[in-house]
């Protein structure tokens, strides 16, 4: 395929020897014979013209543009096959005077920001400003795409999803035309462009958003605790999540989330450098004659309390149960910029294996009495005990409920992100060596058939999240699964068909449906 004219940005086809490195994204691994990571050109454009002769070229072709400021979609829908062109803005907009500036007015902070940042350095930035936003737990997660399909991250009961804090959009649409959205100004492509079709409506290059100031937020405290793992140990802990998931009254100050990980998971990523001096002392066995680690199977809890007022008083009990039985666990005081930044995971990838994902939420206010925490424990567990199943999970349950949770009460905002009544997210990753998919896909098999549907112990619907999408990659198909009901599916339908006349936007089938047929 040829380059395109007037593009100084590097491009690449295939063939050439650099085409396969740029190709590469984080779903590759398990979808190399699916034919959906193969695109016939990869261009990185140096500024928002370039992107518009992109996209111009394409519709003057009949192709369509994947846009990727990352590439870490699970299903790689922000990839194309050829002939159309993967646009890649990884590398756009990273002018640290013009593309990420912090503002304050009026005791309020604000921060624009492009989408070309990954969220370790969008982090570094705010805690500069000792300021904070919530969003995910990614260190190399990019901001286009994770803005737009919420940011969910451990800030979500307090302070809730990274795209409620948007004020503006500053697009390029599928015409080449430059625009700034806001609620005001277009409020139903704004409410696409955030919860709705991500790449599918517009390429954003930058957003504006709301943050917090570390000052407003004095003593607040989290604690990141290590334990081994036993079955014991994870229903205890799930236990005190499904008592706080089922309480309506659970106040908005507490976040919480377990994490669950195989043997050989790269521990040290998690935490700071006291951990690997602690261990050296205390369990040296795990300490190779390399002196490095293999860590076994381990639980890892992210537990967190800010104020929200003078009167707000921290419950240390609800600390001491977490930490119960935990080889590594300070509870510390710091300002939150500090806390958020140490909720992230500092290794890109969790195991360099081809995986199986899942990601479902639930509205159960009854996971106690349901016995969720039993049957969970249990699933997990026929996971990761048996050593010669090669499978290597990374579990990560979190609380989002209850009637003061700003992920729930931020419902009905001007976006389009669903599932906002939600208690629980559950995401259940399982990673498999070469000879053991069916395995995993077994295991994946009796979670869904066992814990989803009109009688699962989980949710009695099918909730996925666009962010941890898995399964059928026709979105048109499963659209009851991602979005709330008809009305807003529907309603979005009629964003894209407006956004995306000619479909140079529709690169896969990852979409949701516009009234035109697609390009592919």
């Amino acid at each position: 395929m040829a380059t395109i004219n007037g593009i100084t940005g590097n491009q690449f086809t295939p063939g050439e020897g650099e085409y396969n490195d740029h190709r590469y994204q984080y779903a590759l691994s398990s979808f190399q014979d699916d034919n959906r990571i193969a695109p016939g050109l990869i261009v990185y454009p140096a500024n928002k013209y370039e992107i518009a002769l992109t996209l111009k070229y394409a519709k003057s072709q009949k192709i369509a543009v994947a846009i990727r400021t990352g590439g870490h979609q699970y299903c790689g829908a922000s990839s194309t096959i050829a002939p159309n062109i993967q646009l890649d803005l990884s590398q756009t907009f990273k002018n640290p005077k013009e593309d990420l500036v912090y503002i304050e007015k009026d005791s309020n902070a604000f921060v624009r920001t492009s989408v070309s940042w990954p969220l370790g350095e969008f982090a570094d930035f705010l805690g500069s400003h000792k300021a904070f936003v919530p969003h995910g737990q990614c260190i190399n997660v990019h901001l286009g795409g994770h803005v737009q399909t919420g940011g969910y991250g451990q800030l979500g009961r307090s302070f809730g999803l990274l795209g409620d804090h948007v004020l503006s959009l500053e697009i390029v649409d599928h015409a080449g035309n430059f625009k700034e959205v806001t609620r005001e100004s277009d409020p139903e492509l704004f409410h696409a462009v955030l919860g709705g079709s991500p790449g599918n409506l517009a390429v954003i290059t930058h957003f504006t958003i709301k943050v917090y100031r570390d000052q407003d937020y004095p003593g607040s405290r989290g604690l990141k605790a290590l334990y081994w793992y036993s079955p014991e140990t994870l229903k205890r802990l799930l236990d005190i999540l499904a008592e706080m998931s089922d309480n309506e009254e659970s106040p908005r100050n507490y976040d919480y989330c377990v994490s669950v990980l195989s043997e050989s998971f790269p521990i040290l990523d998690l935490f700071h450098e006291d951990l690997d001096e602690k261990m050296k002392k205390e369990h040296p066995e795990i300490y190779g004659k390399d002196s490095l680690p293999f860590f076994p199977r381990t639980i890892v809890v992210y537990a967190q309390w800010v104020p929200f007022a003078e009167t707000d008083v921290c419950d240390m009990d609800w600390f001491d149960r977490i930490e119960k039985g935990s080889i590594f666990s300070p509870v510390k005081e710091q300002p939150m910029s500090e806390l958020s930044k140490g909720w992230l995971f500092r290794n890109i990838r969790e195991f360099d294996h081809p995986f199986v994902k899942s990601t479902h939420m639930t509205n159960s206010k009854t996971l106690v009495a349901d016995g969720w925490a039993e049957w969970m424990t249990g699933r997990i567990d026929a996971i990761v005990t048996p050593e010669a199943n090669r499978c290597f999970l990374s579990a990560q349950l979190q609380n989002f409920g209850g009637k003061y949770s700003k992920f729930v009460t931020n419902a009905n905002n001007g976006t389009s992100y669903s599932w906002r009544d939600s208690t629980v997210c559950a995401t259940l990753d399982c990673f498999y060596e070469d000879g053991y998919k069916e395995t995993a896909e077994e295991w994946h098999r009796v979670n869904e058939e066992e814990g989803i549907g009109p009688n699962g112990i989980f949710s009695k619907q099918d909730r996925r999240v666009l962010w941890g999408s898995f399964g059928e990659y026709d979105l048109d198909k499963v659209w009851n699964c991602y979005f709330d009901d008809r009305a807003k599916y529907d309603r979005l339908v009629k964003a894209r068909s407006k956004a995306d006349p000619d479909g140079v936007l529709t690169p896969n089938t990852f979409c949701v449906a516009r009234k035109k047929h697609h390009f592919f």
